[in-house]
This record gives structure tokens, sequence and C-alpha cells, in this order.
């Protein structure tokens, strides 16, 4: 379309043209450097056939006790190719070929000087204004929810699994604890994942000796909370519901033969006849209705 849009609702209530147009003048100075950069890029690494691409990420970050950070990476085919280090106002290449960028881009001092002026002193207020404009969206808090599970694993030992989800903002803290101690260098972390619903879910996950005895808790921090959340978990604990599903599959069986019986009453006043299906029980005294729970 050639064009650049809002995606939140909020993000154009608050803008109007003239901000858009000027991120519109900014995309196309973009997109023809990353034209004649793939070209470039693509004789220095003899790469000249096949797809290839440029990606690069810049911004800044606010951090909860008011530090900020600045940023700026590029990254050619999915490796790092050059870093901005804005207290030095230099380049930090990735690898050989990243080398001659690296000379030429140092030399370019004015550039750089931009760079820093705009990740320390532009980027900042911009990000505040957004995070006003979206207040009621990016700076909710949404308490997480977290279940714990086990499952067999190699060797006799057993896996246990904490997932957590429903939460926001992203930054959360998740370990497995052994008798009140934490146990964070044994653990796996599958990361955070974006849920669909505007919040993020994570698992940890920890392999255990079942023989060795030991109470285990998963203990989640963040900052929706007043206090840590912590869920413990208990030997075989997903007995439970095959359990009471085994009791009412008997129930149901139960109920099943009872209504056959009835079904095949035995014909009056003949014996040895065996049991005739009756023509229609609702219309006799004997009738019911089983109630089933659908899962």
């Amino acid at each position: 379309m050639q064009r650049v849009e809002p995606r939140p609702a909020w993000m154009a209530e608050n803008e109007g043209p003239e901000f858009w147009d000027y991120r519109l003048f900014w995309s196309r100075r973009w997109e023809a450097w990353f034209n004649a950069s793939l070209n470039t890029l693509a004789q220095l690494y003899n790469r000249t056939e096949g797809f290839h691409i440029i990606q690069t990420i810049y911004g800044c970050d606010l951090r909860e006790d008011n530090t900020t950070w600045g940023f700026y990476q590029d990254s050619y085919d999915g490796r790092d190719f050059l870093t901005f280090d804005k207290e030095t106002m230099t380049w930090v290449a990735a690898d050989i070929g990243a080398q001659i960028s690296k000379r030429r881009w140092d030399a370019e001092v004015l550039d750089n000087q931009r760079w820093k002026r705009y990740l320390e002193e532009k980027c900042i207020p911009w990000l505040r204004s957004s995070l006003e404009y979206g207040k009621e969206t990016l700076q909710r808090k949404v308490r997480p929810t977290a279940r714990v599970r086990d499952r067999s694993s190699h060797d006799g030992l057993t896996t246990l699994s904490c997932k957590v989800s429903g939460f926001y903002p992203r930054d959360i803290t998740v370990t497995w604890l052994r008798n009140g101690e934490s146990r964070q260098q044994e653990t796996y972390s599958e990361g955070i994942l974006p849920s669909g619903d505007r919040t993020y879910q994570t698992w940890v996950t920890m392999e255990i000796d079942p023989k060795i005895k030991g109470h285990y808790s998963c203990h989640v921090e963040h900052e929706s909370l007043l206090e840590p959340l912590s869920v413990s978990w208990e030997p075989n604990n997903n007995l439970i519901p095959t359990v009471a599903g085994v009791i009412t599959a008997a129930v149901l069986i139960g109920v099943i033969i009872g209504v056959v019986v009835v079904w095949k009453k035995k014909r009056p006043g003949k014996k040895g006849d065996g049991y005739a299906v009756a023509q229609d029980i609702s219309s006799g005294p004997l009738s019911a209705t089983v109630p089933v729970e659908r899962t």
C-alpha cells in the first residue's frame, strides 16, 4: 500500500497525518537503503544467488527504575552483522565481512552523533507519549494462573511441568522450589510466548527422582501479584481425575444395565420364553431420563 498505518486504536486517535507522513518519508528512505545494502552484501559474501534478507532493529527501553537504554543492530541472513555502541559512537562488527562496513560507518561521525542523540534524547520522549496514549492497554496488570503436572521420563525419573498463563505485562519469574529452595539451575524454560489474547504464557520443567522425598512447588513472581504465587506438586496428583473417570464410567455402566433390564421385561403369563423388548416403554409405569454430561 506504500503507506504507514497505526495498528492500535489508541495510536490512531492520538497522532495526526503529519506524524504518519513523517514515518512514511523515513520508511521510503529505509527501503532504498535496504535495496542498496542487499546488493552490496551479496557481493561481499559472494551470495548472488537465492533469497537474502537484512533485518534492522533499533529503539529504546524505559525500565521501572526510570533508567533508559538505546540500541541499534543489523543482521544479514539471520546472523549478527553490525551493532552500534552509542557510548563510543562506533560500530561493532560480528565477523570479518562486517569489518569493511564498520570502517566506513565509523568514519561517518555526524551520522553516529545523530544516532546517539536519537536513542538518548528523542526515542524516550516518544516512548513515554506512546505509553500515555495506550496506558489502559500497555500499563494494565493481569494476574497469572499456574498449573503443575507430572509425567514419566527416562530412567525412572519424573518430569514436573509448571504452566503459567494469562499474565500481563510480559516480565515474569517462574522457578521450581524443593523444600523451599530454588532449583533454578536444574530447570528448563520454554521461554515467554504470547497467548493470542494480549496476555503471555510460559512453561518451566524440571526432572526429579521420585524416590527422593521432598516438597516441590512452582514459585511465580509477577508485578500484578501482591505476594508470590505458589502451587505445590503432589505425587500422583494426576490420579484423581483418572479415578473419578473410572467411577463415573462404572456408574454409567450400571445405569445402562438397569435401563436394558427395564427394556427387556419378561412377558407376563409365560414361562421359559425369555425376555422381549417392550414396544413403548415411555407409555408404561417405568420410564426414566438419564442425564449424561458431555465433556
